[in-house]
């Protein structure tokens, strides 16, 4: 090394003079006969080749990290004893790290680890903030809700009556006429397009009381974190790519500062620390310009935006029809209404709104079941019917081919409030899968220039 290293510093002062790298940097490197003909002779090609190694480092490095984001779905590694204790001493930031907390060492993708917090961001940054959960409801048409219900089961509504009355009072039923049967049944089969009708005006009128679109989506994203990697895969395909490639790009650009330093220091650490800088600011800056500048800023004849956000309306539509298709679905909301936090108010205000049916549907017979049955008996066939029929009622809302159906208008709604967010907001959204952990994707990446950087040091001084 000592022996070039007059050479190349003397040609390097002359950089301004519009010489090619390759006839500035001289070294003992022979080559085959045929390149030897054609390119100049005496050019060090272990440190030409920097720059583009450094170039490959930058892609790879970044290509795992994005994989690092988004995988393993799964914790992937072991249990070390003790290091759970050892854990709560550690700081903030390293406690963060996927396993560590729960004293285990390996990895899990940084988003699918944080499923239930990213749905909590992407509910409060996405779905809550363009619209109100009564805007949503009403996409779905609660006419058409009711329609599709008791089309689909007015049959189960049927076996229900017999079972009901059998259950709760057997020798009534057997003892009842055909017609007096039959005149129940139809009673019940009229009445219910009313009642179903005014129950689900009813839920669209309280439907603040009755469900927390939040929390169903911290469920189900929480629940399902392929669905979680799926939205931010699908929604930043492009800008994640782009960091990726970016690796490439700045990687060579920022190898080409590492032959003056490698050339000036001459030590054997300067690949190696040049790669852990060059892991860092490719992240860095890659993520910088996937979300900044917010505003467009003219830069001469170029107008310089984030990139994502320069693609608000085609992320918009990409985004709507995935939430539209498998979050905000009417069967996630009624499952969520029936089972939620909220599903004990759920069930109270349809129980009362089916009792009275349970009244209409005997008619005129109604003083005489009750002296039949008596009182209690008599009540308890009206609350089973009320409460039994809830299950019945809201089953068809699960149907996929009717949440198809109904996912059109609510698509339609979220691209078009999306579209129309401020960039602040708008960005905000794929963001928080980065944000706070941020750090850990940089700091991966530095991580990993390191080891990139042994690689290079190895094959730049093998040539």
């Amino acid at each position: 090394m000592s022996e070039v290293l007059p050479v190349e510093l003397g040609l390097f002062a002359v950089l301004g003079s519009g010489l090619s790298v390759s006839h500035l940097l001289a070294g003992p490197v022979s080559l085959p006969g045929d390149l030897a003909s054609i390119v100049p002779s005496g050019i060090n090609w272990s440190l030409v080749l920097i720059p583009p190694i450094t170039g490959i480092i930058g892609y790879v490095t970044n290509w795992v990290g994005i994989r690092l984001l988004f995988h393993p779905v799964d914790f992937f590694g072991v249990k070390v004893p003790g290091m759970q204790q050892v854990a709560s001493l550690l700081p903030t930031k390293i406690q963060q790290i996927p396993g560590v907390r729960e004293g285990k060492l390996g990895w899990q993708g940084i988003v699918p680890s944080r499923a239930a917090k990213m749905g909590s961001l992407a509910a409060d940054n996405g779905v809550t903030k363009i619209a109100s959960q009564k805007e949503f409801y009403e996409q779905f048409d609660p006419e058409t809700i009711a329609e599709h219900v008791v089309a689909a089961a007015s049959d189960d509504i049927h076996r229900l009556v017999d079972d009901i009355i059998r259950r709760e009072h057997p020798q009534l039923w057997r003892d009842a006429p055909p017609a007096v049967r039959e005149m129940i049944h139809s009673r019940v089969e009229s009445s219910m397009p009313a009642v179903v009708d005014r129950v689900f005006h009813d839920i669209g009128e309280n439907i603040d009381d009755l469900m927390d679109m939040k929390m169903m989506m911290v469920n189900k994203l929480g629940n399902d974190p392929e669905l979680l990697n799926k939205m931010f895969l699908e929604i930043g395909d492009r800008e994640l790519k782009f960091l990726i490639n970016s690796g490439f790009f700045l990687g060579t650009f920022l190898g080409i500062f590492s032959i003056p330093l490698f050339i000036y220091i001459g030590e054997w650490w300067v690949l190696p620390v040049a790669g852990t800088l060059v892991g860092y600011f490719t992240n860095f800056i890659a993520i910088k310009a996937i979300f900044n500048p917010k505003q467009p800023v003219k830069v001469g004849p170029f107008t310089v935006q984030g990139l994502f956000i320069k693609r608000q309306n085609e992320a918009a539509e990409t985004y709507s029809e995935l939430v539209a298709g498998e979050i905000v679905t009417v069967g996630n909301i009624a499952e969520n209404m029936l089972n939620g936090s909220k599903s004990d108010r759920t069930r109270k205000m349809i129980t009362d709104a089916l009792r009275p049916a349970v009244d209409e549907a005997v008619g005129v017979a109604g003083p005489l079941v009750r002296v039949t049955t008596g009182d209690r008996e008599y009540e308890a066939i009206r609350e089973s019917f009320a409460n039994e029929t809830i299950e019945y009622a809201f089953e068809p809302l699960k149907d996929p081919t009717f949440n198809r159906r109904r996912s059109g208008p609510v698509q339609e709604l979220i691209a078009r409030r999306m579209k129309e967010l401020p960039p602040e907001d708008y960005c905000v959204m794929l963001r928080s899968a980065f944000k706070e952990d941020e750090w850990l994707l940089i700091g991966i990446g530095a991580v990993l220039g390191f080891v990139a950087g042994w690689i290079q040091l190895l094959v730049v001084t093998a040539l």
